[in-house]
């Protein structure tokens, strides 16, 4: 089915965690092709949430497809066991295909890819890793707005993927033919160190950002100082502490096989933010 036929038709998509990152930027998408569209979030007007398995069903209800994308992270505790009982259920409720937003270097993630593969339903797996975005969107926002990006790691390097380029890989998964069995591995076209990162949006702002190398605990008691919420502090510990070891420093092809295209370079999307505002001090004043 191409883009156009799934437009024309009445087939909804469920964009799970559709007020995120990833879920808002693929909802946006779908509803500029004219596909109809269900936000998949605990505010929604069928609310979904994963720690209430009743909200399911309703949301699940007369959708085609589904972009999965879990919270916090399918690195967590029961994330294998949400992952096989929302796939069988969304094979109840007669949805077809099925998109899983996939940790890479994640043990527990490749578990829960398994379960979506064997779920009897058309699959594409997308998996990336750290966000461009964590620093505009994400934990990491206030530090650039203090001018100083304080992190356990300072030098592995890491392909940051830009969360624009996961959503469009993701919308053509939903909407589109041939992506049905892929695994698109999903990274920028560099590796960068979090202090060469910090360097880069620094010059885009045109303001010196700092990098600080903290010890695990401190990093932990800096982000909680913060107010990051509990659940974000103990997944940014644990990919930090496990992921960020060198596995994922290579770059991956996965957006150039799902779209025909390079991925979008950190450098841009810095440009970009810069423009925006979001980074600038006397904004946030």
């Amino acid at each position: 089915m191409t883009n156009t036929e799934l437009a024309n038709s009445e087939n909804t998509v469920l964009v799970l965690g559709g007020t995120g990152k990833t879920g808002s930027r693929v909802g946006a998408r779908l509803t500029a092709l004219g596909v109809p569209v269900r936000s998949g979030s605990r505010t929604a007007a069928i609310p979904f949430d994963w720690t209430d398995r009743a909200t399911w069903g309703p949301a699940l209800a007369g959708i085609d497809a589904v972009y999965l994308a879990y919270q916090p992270d399918l690195a967590v505790p029961g994330a294998d066991a949400d992952i096989k009982a929302f796939s069988a259920l969304a094979v109840e409720a007669g949805v077809r295909r099925l998109v899983l937003l996939s940790g890479r270097g994640e043990p527990e993630a490749l578990e829960c890819e398994a379960i979506v593969r064997d779920s009897g339903l058309e699959w594409t797996v997308v998996r990336c890793a750290f966000f461009a975005q964590n620093f505009s969107e994400g934990a990491f926002a206030d530090y650039i707005l203090a001018g100083e990006v304080a992190l356990p790691s300072g030098e592995v390097p890491e392909p940051f993927v830009d969360a624009d380029d996961i959503a469009d890989v993701a919308v053509a998964a939903l909407t589109g033919a041939g992506h049905t069995g892929q695994v698109y591995e999903l990274t920028g076209p560099r590796a960068l160190t979090f202090a060469e990162a910090a360097a880069e949006i620094g010059q885009a702002i045109g303001r010196e950002i700092a990098f600080v190398p903290l010890s695990r605990t401190d990093f932990i008691a800096a982000l909680t100082s913060y107010g990051v919420p509990a659940d974000e502090v103990s997944l940014l510990d644990y990919l930090f502490g496990t992921v960020l070891d060198g596995r994922n420093s290579q770059l991956s092809d996965g957006v150039f096989r799902a779209l025909g295209r390079a991925p979008r370079d950190f450098a841009e999307y810095a440009r970009d933010v810069a423009v925006s505002g979001v980074w600038s001090v006397t904004a946030q004043a």
